[in-house]
């Protein structure tokens, strides 16, 4: 089928996504490949690349499966040899730079058998973007990229293994918008970081699309809590400053202290971060503030993480360290219907987000952000400034607080639960931002940008 068949949205028209990642895998960005490729399926047909092993969306995709070569036991080995420094160093600019090929040879075989209108890549990992890039060359078919991340968006990269790595990354950016049709971000922070440093003749490829929520997930009916004497902070999601806690537990030894050195040698840093704050520690810290104020409120106030991946171990040691066994309670990655069902019975969300020593602001947006304000809890948002800040800042029934902030903390948790304990638990009406954060009208935006490039695409019966 040539793409110069397909002239207008409502025109039947093909898409090969690319993505390292997909379904059923459980991750934020799966989700989001869920929620987008189904709407697409309403006027297009979606055949789909992957390194995913088991990958599958429905019945009327077509999902072709391409193994990724990563040499997991050398790298392993390696690892357990303490060479890892190299790894870093020679890999660039991810891990999956080993499907790169394999994904190309499998993809110009699927758009000479299927023929399709548009190539959409989803980032991260970025190596996709060289597999979408090289597949434009070779046919000549439009390129759409979707970031969650930027790679110079220093929230998520504030280092890089040299200087040389982090001029590299910037040249990676700037070449994948520039051999791009068009490329979606999440952030309008970062979405204007990048497009400024573009000559004027690129800025009309950039989008922004932000994540969502799928309002039927949501629309569900779950059973209102009615337990009057607890009050529940819950949070969803995976938290990274386990380990910048665990690390004074245990008597840091010369050897590795020179290790410690070693790996950091010639790191190139952008900005500091400070881990900690990604942790239930700081808010059970406003907890127990509120408890040692009002002992009756002990083991009334519960916190509770879904989501955890880092070792139970850890976990455990942490929380003993900082007397928050009887608070905090962790949790395993749950289904994402699972994950609806808790925030909607939640007393109080919680986001937070790691804080920028520097005081600088960031580009990193939590996608549990658009989650949570698609219910009617209260939300208690612990992040630095920049995009998500500046996103949830005069949204209904959010507070906003520095990631460390513990008397803060305490003052927005002792309001909420007093609310509750007093028979008026805060509810809000955030009806009026479905229309912002409904996959359903997500989508819609993306296909805007399809139906332009296909006007656009070339003749492809002759590849």
């Amino acid at each position: 089928m040539s793409s110069q068949n397909h002239t207008s949205p409502q025109s039947a028209g093909k898409i090969l996504c690319i993505s390292h990642v997909f379904p059923p895998k459980i991750n934020p960005l799966t989700n989001r490949i869920k929620k987008l490729l189904e709407q697409f399926q309403g006027n297009w047909q979606v055949i789909a690349l992957t390194s995913t092993e088991n990958g599958f969306l429905n019945e009327k995709t077509n999902v072709q499966i391409v193994k990724d070569p990563y040499p997991a036991k050398l790298i392993n080995f390696l690892n357990k040899l303490k060479l890892n420094k190299f790894t870093y160093f020679f890999i660039w600019p991810d891990m999956a730079i080993f499907w790169i090929l394999p994904a190309i040879l499998k993809g110009y075989q699927l758009i000479k058998e299927h023929k399709p209108d548009v190539i959409f890549v989803f980032m991260m990992p970025y190596s996709c973007s060289l597999v979408g890039i090289a597949l434009k060359w070779l046919t000549g078919i439009p390129l759409v990229l979707s970031l969650d991340d930027s790679i110079s968006c220093t929230d998520m990269h504030p280092a890089t293994s040299s200087r040389l790595h982090h001029y590299l990354d910037l040249c990676l950016e700037k070449f994948y918008v520039r051999q791009s049709n068009a490329i979606v971000y999440v952030s309008q922070f970062n979405l204007e970081l990048v497009r400024n440093n573009q000559p004027l003749s690129e800025h009309s490829k950039f989008h922004l699309i932000r994540c969502g929520s799928d309002m039927l997930d949501f629309n569900l009916p779950v059973e209102e809590l009615t337990n009057e004497e607890t009050f529940e902070i819950v949070y969803t999601g995976g938290m990274n400053g386990w380990y910048k806690f665990h690390d004074p537990i245990q008597k840091t030894s010369l050897i590795k202290k020179i290790y410690r050195f070693w790996m950091e040698l010639g790191v190139y840093k952008l900005v500091e971060i400070d881990y900690r704050t990604s942790s239930p520690v700081f808010i059970g810290k406003a907890v127990q503030k509120i408890i040692d104020q009002n002992p009756n409120l002990k083991d009334k106030i519960k916190i509770k993480l879904y989501g955890n991946k880092c070792a139970e171990s850890i976990v455990k040691e942490v929380l003993e360290l900082h007397n928050l066994s009887n608070i905090v309670s962790v949790f395993d990655p749950l289904p994402h219907t699972e994950v609806v069902k808790l925030s909607k019975q939640a007393d109080l969300l919680f986001i937070t987000l790691p804080d920028r020593l520097d005081g600088s602001e960031g580009g990193r947006i939590s996608c549990k952000t658009y989650e949570y304000l698609t219910t009617d809890r209260p939300i208690l948002a612990a992040v630095p400034k920049g995009e998500n800040w500046n996103y949830l800042n005069g949204k209904s029934g959010t507070w906003l607080v520095q990631p460390n902030d513990i008397e803060a903390m305490s003052k927005v948790i002792d309001a909420v639960l007093s609310a509750k304990f007093a028979g008026a638990p805060l509810r809000y009406d955030r009806t009026n931002l479905q229309k912002e954060l409904d996959y359903v009208y997500l989508a819609k935006d993306y296909l805007k940008i399809f139906d332009k490039l296909c006007n656009r695409s070339v003749d492809l019966n002759n590849i």
